[in-house]
């Protein structure tokens, strides 16, 4: 082990690259192991840096490391090798801290810990593979053991071909929507040939500049995506939240938006309300007319009764056109029915009460002989 680190990465100068590649990958572990510690609220772990009501994200500290190390290793000459591994170190530990919140400088909010924040688990992950590939000695946008040659410049040539053509499928790749294959496929060019081939992922920009929706391409990609690309994605989040976290907070756009929404409704819902009262209104408002209305008919209709009753006479004829009445509602006649009936039992009853004569008037009773005087008798 310690002959083969000695081959390939002392000997071959990559050790500041070793170095910068672990502390890349020891600082992205412990700032994740501490920001979750403070999100879970431990009593015994740190709390969040803040100067009064401000948040001091570790982005800030991350860009102080990046500037002292790239900046160390500029000044500091090629023979002192472990200045150069110590100041590829602090670059190392700068670029974890910055690219853990690359979301925040993507988005210019806090999106740590939502859907958004993803990207920043995804920024460390494309830097772990670059670095890896380089620390192996994997060289982008070429073949191995083909190099410029000032000879003949046939290798010229080929090298500069190689690489345009690598970048043409680079690109295509990319526009298809194939993050990690574009980037990986910079190291392994048969990766970008496959990339180019094949059809792009539905939503990417190429799709939607040569796929029309009712295309046969549209539909094998959609039909693609459903059954390949979702479950490497389901398993690449898995991944990423048992190393990062879960990220399933909403962002304060979509809880504002969210806010947005249910003011709307409840404005909506008291407007439906109050249109809702008011016809309710102007249907009670109606019906009181309309039974006024009614009330208005029945008493003129009842007047013309009395009137003809005037000119007719006769209780059976009275009681006769209350129940026959044209134009008369049911209410009204049993109204005018129960004023009859009141003013038939406020009447002397006696046994000519019945009877009328011919001018309408009730006879008075027959008077009674007087009682004989007592102590008087007959001559």
């Amino acid at each position: 082990m310690i002959e083969m680190f000695d081959e390939r990465i002392t000997a071959a100068g990559r050790l500041p690259l070793f170095g910068f590649f672990v502390a890349f990958l020891v600082t992205f572990v412990l700032t994740r192991i501490n920001v979750r510690l403070i999100r879970a609220d431990v009593r015994w772990w740190f709390r969040n840096i803040t100067a009064g009501d401000l948040h001091i994200h570790h982005v800030v500290f991350g860009v102080v490391l990046m500037l002292a190390g790239g900046v160390g290793s500029l000044a500091v000459p090629d023979a002192y090798t472990g200045l150069n591994v110590a100041a590829a170190v602090v670059f190392g530990m700068g670029s974890a801290l910055v690219l853990d919140e690359f979301a925040l400088i993507l988005h210019l909010s806090d999106v740590y810990w939502t859907e958004k924040g993803r990207a920043s688990v995804d920024a460390v992950f494309v830097a772990i593979a670059v670095t890896g590939l380089l620390l192996l000695g994997i060289r982008p946008l070429g073949y191995e053991g083909i190099a410029p040659d000032p000879g003949t410049g046939i290798l010229t040539r080929v090298y500069v071909a190689s690489l345009v053509v690598n970048l043409v499928f680079a690109v295509i790749t990319l526009l298809k929507g194939k993050i990690w294959t574009g980037l990986i496929g910079l190291f392994m060019p048969a990766l970008l040939i496959v990339g180019a081939i094949r059809v792009a992922r539905p939503g990417s920009p190429w799709a939607r500049w040569r796929y029309a929706p009712d295309s046969r391409r549209h539909q094998r990609a959609v039909r693609r995506e459903r059954q390949f690309r979702r479950p490497l994605i389901r398993g690449k989040i898995w991944v990423q939240e048992f190393i990062a976290g879960r990220h399933d907070l909403l962002p304060p756009e979509l809880l504002q938006r969210g806010a947005d929404a249910a003011e709307r409704a409840r404005l909506r819902r008291l407007e439906r309300a109050e249109r809702r009262a008011g016809a309710r209104a102007q249907r009670k408002a109606r019906a009181r007319a309309d039974r006024r209305a009614e009330r208005r008919a029945a008493r003129r209709a009842a007047r013309g009764v009395r009137r003809q009753f005037a000119a007719r006479g006769g209780a059976a004829a009275r009681r006769e056109t209350t129940r026959t009445l044209p134009g008369v509602g049911s209410r009204a006649a049993s109204r005018m029915r129960a004023r009859a009936a009141a003013r038939r039992a406020r009447r002397p009853r006696d046994d000519f009460a019945g009877r009328l004569r011919p001018g309408g008037r009730v006879p008075p009773p027959p008077e009674k002989p007087a009682a004989p005087t007592p102590g008087k008798r007959d001559a």
